[in-house]
């Protein structure tokens, strides 16, 4: 395919459709990242680039779900593993609050012995307790294992978990929308066509979620360009997405830690591809979780508009080894010093300031 041709769809507007969007990889780095920060300024004008102050919190890291990838969990009847008392969970998002923390992303693993009334009960602690805290939570295959667990639709988790007080859900375990990858990475764990299923779901029930993609170990390209169709195509129908948040897989301590890591150049290169292929998603996040502030400064320049979370605490990238910490502070510093406009912001995307 003639580059000339892509790029010329790209500058005007135009969707590009499977073919094209794969031939983006055999265009050079600095033009890609051109192409994105095209992109990006159309989707989003201002030199804002945007943030939020909030706490990872996993209420347990017992999971059957055995994923190679995963460093963090541990199996059922595990010395290591735990599950957070309410009291816990309370001074965490104390502390958050102290912080200037507006929102939770609240997750675990698959858990076989916790009742559904335990995951009801913890969202209703926590509004009642904290009724001005976002509730970001329960992943994809954390909601399908509910549904299956319990015997309840998708649809009956969901608004019972609403009910309860759930704000929106995080766009975890998609890693690559392939169900051939998945069944190597991930067996047990939800299928494509259930993560997509969910989100779907979710956003008709009211709910905003955010998608991932986590790429950098078994994948091809190809299935890296499916897996952003298949948002687009959801997002076409549902509107619901309100980012897009890839990031590179960390091998480190975990069942494929032979595999060699992703470097920062593919890592740019694949954000700029997402920006460039996902014309209906408003937002595009950096990693500097995975990448360390200064290739995240670079990814503002290939199509990224938001700095990611403040991550008080993280736990699953830091067990694979990786541990960048940023205050509020130095995010605000590398925003700016990279030539934007720091803004905080809400789950939705509204701003605080």
């Amino acid at each position: 395919m003639k580059k000339d041709i892509v790029v010329k769809k790209v500058l005007e507007g135009k969707r590009l459709n499977k073919e094209e969007a794969l031939s983006l990889f055999e265009i050079p780095i600095e033009e890609l990242g051109f192409l994105a920060r095209e992109v990006r300024f159309r989707l989003n004008p201002d030199r804002v680039v945007t943030y939020v102050v909030d706490r990872n919190i996993n209420y347990t890291n017992v999971c059957i779900s055995g994923c190679k990838f995963c460093a963090y969990y541990k199996p059922p009847n595990s010395k290591e593993g735990y599950v957070l008392s309410f009291e816990e969970l309370g001074k965490k998002i104390e502390e958050t609050i102290s912080l200037g923390g507006y929102q939770i992303l609240l997750q675990g693993g698959l858990h076989p012995d916790l009742p559904f009334s335990f995951y009801e009960d913890m969202l209703r602690f926590i509004k009642t307790t904290f009724p001005q805290v976002h509730v970001h939570g329960f992943s994809p295959p954390e909601i399908v294992f509910f549904s299956k667990k319990f015997g309840l639709s998708i649809t009956e988790v969901l608004e019972r978990l609403i009910k309860a007080g759930l704000d929106s859900i995080p766009g975890g375990g998609a890693e690559i929308l392939s169900d051939r990858v998945r069944k190597f990475l991930s067996p047990n764990k939800a299928t494509a066509e259930e993560w997509l299923n969910v989100m779907e779901i979710a956003h008709k029930l009211g709910l905003k979620t955010t998608a991932t993609m986590m790429f950098g170990h078994i994948e091809t390209q190809e299935e890296i360009i499916e897996h952003l169709l298949k948002i687009r195509d959801l997002q076409d129908k549902t509107r619901g997405f309100t980012a897009f948040i890839p990031w590179t897989f960390q091998p480190k301590n975990t069942g494929l830690s032979h595999l060699i890591k992703a470097g920062a150049a593919y890592y740019l290169k694949v954000l700029a591809i997402s920006r460039i292929v996902l014309d209906n998603v408003k937002n595009l996040q950096v990693s500097w979780v995975t990448q360390g502030p200064h290739i995240a400064q670079i990814a503002l320049e290939f199509g990224g508009n938001d700095f990611g979370s403040t991550m008080i605490e993280e736990n699953v990238v830091a067990a694979a080894g990786v541990s960048h910490r940023m205050s509020e502070e130095e995010i605000r510093h590398h925003i700016l010093s990279a030539g934007y406009i720091p803004k905080r912001r809400k789950m939705d995307y509204t701003l605080i300031e």
